[in-house]
């Protein structure tokens, strides 16, 4: 491949730099324009990154129509923004990347990826753990059937702050860890059940999505998706901190969740059970990330005593996640291929999980089904 495609990077916050950093390292790729609504930002990034005089940098999103053969955008703003943003981008023919989560709202979602199809136009969702070494090794090794029968999952993700006060801990930081079950399972759950706590921002304390929404040219456009978030209207009794979150899967497998970010002690820990082992995923070890424990049973009269002990930490290709989303990007711009690993519709799997797991948790813990797509969006529709 020798084409090189033209990209525009939209909002360069925290992780929109990175996202600026990878695509300009890539050798097919042109940085042709960078949007930001925040002028020191656009200032910051054009002394960081040395970039060239020719790179457009505005606040406006509008002044990228007049930006020549323009390929494809990778979007980097408040998820509010998102739907307004990706529609707009699509109707004027750019490819899109977005930053997780796709919108708040699935029937958005899945409108977004039709859009997509009907321009024959890739839309790629940044989920970056799809693209980890270690999750894309630990799919392997599950689906392989090296832990044998699958018995449970688990994973904690937890630290103290940052507080968000547009969303809770659900929507924070569930995602993550949903898509990594769903990836290494095969499967996306068909029931989901969630309970949460809320001790720093409660009813009438935290700052609503339409309170919140910013007034720069840029977020204006997307004020719609404060508007309708299934979120918004579903949290009466505000934000939560600490959230339990239980999957289950056409097959019975159950994987539990917990999410908190009053929490010092910060963990990034996933596993999965079988029969004959355990697979841990442990972003925090720098050591052995992905760790594969066996272990079995072996019954002698009443007794179960633990054979086979040993533990195996697995070696895993080197490469940084995002540079992977950014290359899968290219990749699929250049071949015209949906990505197989992060499509938007895959980003709309996660959404309508999420979306039911904030009506289970508006009612308490109650059972929410995802096996009807109709009921589904009944179900949203209440919100």
């Amino acid at each position: 491949m020798t084409n090189k495609i033209n990209i525009a990077v939209i909002g360069v916050g925290r992780w929109g730099v990175h996202l600026l950093r990878n695509f300009l390292a890539h050798p097919q790729v042109n940085v042709v324009a960078v949007v930001d609504p925040h002028p020191e930002r656009l200032a910051a990034v054009k002394q960081q990154f040395n970039l060239e005089e020719n790179v457009v940098l505005t606040t406006q999103w509008e002044d990228l129509k007049i930006v020549p053969g323009l390929t494809g955008v990778a979007i980097a703003t408040p998820a509010t923004t998102h739907y307004a943003l990706i529609k707009d981008a699509l109707q004027q023919g750019y490819h899109v990347l977005a930053e997780k989560p796709l919108t708040l709202n699935p029937a958005e979602c899945r409108e977004l990826c039709h859009l997509a199809e009907q321009h024959h136009l890739i839309l790629t969702v940044d989920h970056t753990y799809l693209f980890h070494p270690a999750v894309e090794r630990g799919k392997t090794v599950v689906q392989a059937g090296k832990l044998g029968d699958l018995r449970y999952g688990y994973a904690t993700r937890t630290h103290l702050g940052p507080v968000r006060q547009d969303v809770d801990a659900l929507w924070d930081l569930a995602i993550h860890d949903i898509a990594i079950f769903n990836a290494w399972l095969g499967q996306i759950p068909v029931q989901v059940q969630a309970t949460g706590t809320v001790w720093l921002q409660g009813a009438g304390e935290h700052t609503s999505l339409r309170e919140a929404a910013p007034t720069t040219a840029l977020s204006n456009r997307g004020s719609r998706g404060a508007e309708v978030s299934p979120y918004t209207d579903s949290v009466p009794q505000g934000l939560a901190d600490l959230v339990w979150l239980t999957l289950t899967y056409p097959d019975g497998f159950q994987a539990y969740i917990h999410l908190c970010w009053l929490n010092p002690d910060k963990q990034r820990r996933l596993g999965i059970v079988g029969s004959l082992g355990s697979l841990i995923f442990d972003e925090m070890s720098i050591s052995s990330p992905l760790t594969l424990l066996h272990g079995e049973f072996e019954q002698q009269g009443n007794q179960f005593i633990p054979v086979n002990q040993r533990q195996i930490v697995l070696e895993l290709e080197p490469g940084e996640p995002l540079g992977r989303v950014c290359s899968s990007f290219v990749v699929s711009i250049l071949n015209n291929t949906p990505s197989e690993i992060s499509s938007g519709w895959v980003g709309t799997e996660l959404v309508e999980i999420l979306a039911a797991l904030t009506l289970s948790l508006s009612q308490g813990g109650k059972p929410v089904f995802l096996s009807d797509r109709i009921v589904k969006d009944q179900k949203f529709q209440e919100y």
